[in-house]
């Protein structure tokens, strides 16, 4: 190979790293979740550790994105929050797309987005430099993380099994949320603790 050969496989080669996405290491199953505190749709900050005790649901959310709206849009995911919040399970919303990307938003639009959407997370967290999402290896939206009571990760993945923006799919679907619960509740083990996420790329700043 000539030396002008090299230097363009290298110029190649650092072109597609530039571009590739970075993935971040995702906390372990049965661990401890990693602690955060992040500013809410209120202004109010949000600590981690402060719901230890209680299990809390993570939802990583884009309001733009066809995955996202087709659980808003058929109602499943306000469903999902209602039945567990009702629980005394903490739900909170994250919203990690950086300015200028698909699905950022400020307080206000997020406070009107729960209010048209009809949701009733916890609190909807947000996190424009994605340092909560990389810290869980966030990877798409909807990305959904459950924290159990003693603060260990219980699950990790899919919100369900069909990856598609039917809304008619939601119905037909094995809801993964439903399903750990019903471990949890049930004082045992989460079988299904790991799934495949689907959905929109999370979209954090620069090449990520």
């Amino acid at each position: 190979m000539s030396i002008t050969q090299k230097f363009l496989s290298i110029a190649v080669f650092l072109a597609f790293a530039a571009f590739a996405p970075i993935a971040f290491a995702a906390p372990i199953i049965g661990n401890p979740a990693p602690d955060f505190a992040a500013t809410d749709s209120n202004g109010k900050t949000v600590n981690l550790s402060d719901f230890k005790g209680r299990n809390v649901v993570l939802e990583w959310t884009n309001n733009e994105c066809p995955f996202v709206r087709k659980h808003y849009e058929s109602g499943n995911m306000q469903s999902l929050q209602k039945k567990y919040t009702a629980q005394d399970v903490v739900w909170l919303s994250i919203v990690s797309s950086a300015p200028g990307k698909q699905g950022h938003v400020d307080g206000a639009t997020a406070n009107k987005l729960t209010v048209s959407r009809g949701a009733s997370p916890t609190a909807v967290l947000l996190d424009e430099s994605g340092k909560i999402g990389k810290l869980y290896g966030a990877k798409t939206t909807p990305h959904m993380f459950i924290v159990d009571k003693t603060g260990k990760l219980a699950y990790a993945g899919a919100i369900d099994d069909i990856n598609s923006t039917d809304i008619a799919d939601v119905k037909k679907a094995r809801n993964y949320i439903d399903m750990a619960f019903a471990d949890i509740n049930a004082n045992r083990t989460v079988a299904l603790s790991s799934t495949k996420p689907y959905g929109c790329s999370v979209k954090y700043g620069g090449f990520f």
